[in-house]
């Protein structure tokens, strides 16, 4: 991710035109940080995300055309994906919840100031999510509610396939853990930590921390 110079090119994604023109103008002032394109619907997003060249979309969940939750969806499958940060009006509404189950990495609240913004940008760059644990659980209640037993046997059969390891990190994922957090609650190496996410993502068919979660929650390991 990111240029040779380290600098995070940014897809804005927003149907309103001067919440677009805001965000530019706070985010262009840092030196980490470059828009390099605009959308104002998801499908404006999806194409301008083949063109490639983009590490991170800030994606709006409410427009015409296409929504957030489809276009996040859509650019999460497609190979070597950017990171999808949800910007939302409303703390883990159902809308948020959706589109973190279609794949999105984090989501930011509108209202958040600039400084935690490019924070946020940097956490999902780095492989983190951009979610707090407590928001974590909620949302892992929330997209389970009412699992019914295929979801239950199909998480089984993927959680069979992870090593004693592998199921420890997944664990630890589901508690809203970081990596700094599992390293040192298993005794890991960072780099050993990233690298059994890696995996974990791969045999669960995952591609953020709250599919782990919501697998081995269905599993009945949380």
């Amino acid at each position: 991710m990111g240029t040779v110079a380290d600098v995070t090119r940014l897809l804005l994604v927003d149907d309103d035109a001067l919440v677009r023109a805001g965000l530019a103008l706070m985010l262009g002032g840092s030196d980490e940080l470059e828009v390099v394109a605009e959308a104002s619907n998801g499908r404006e997003a999806v194409a301008r995300v083949r063109e490639g060249d983009v590490d991170v979309v800030l994606m709006d969940l409410r427009m015409p055309v296409m929504d957030g939750i489809d276009a996040t969806a859509e650019i999460v499958a497609l190979p070597s994906a950017p990171r999808v940060l949800v910007l939302t009006t409303f703390d883990a509404d159902d809308y948020v919840v959706r589109a973190l189950a279609a794949g999105a990495h984090g989501f930011l609240l509108k209202d958040t100031p600039p400084a935690q913004i490019v924070e946020a940008i940097a956490t999902v760059i780095s492989g983190e999510p951009a979610l707090s644990p407590a928001i974590t659980r909620r949302l892992i209640e929330q997209v389970t509610d009412g699992s019914g037993d295929g979801r239950e046997a199909r998480a089984a059969e993927l959680v069979a396939s992870l090593t004693d390891r592998e199921r420890d990190v997944a664990r630890a994922i589901g508690r809203g853990a970081s990596n700094a957090e599992i390293a040192s609650e298993l005794h890991l190496s960072l780099a050993t930590v990233k690298a059994h996410i890696s995996h974990l993502f791969t045999k669960l068919d995952a591609v953020n921390r709250v599919q782990v979660a919501i697998t081995m929650h269905d599993a009945g390991l949380l």
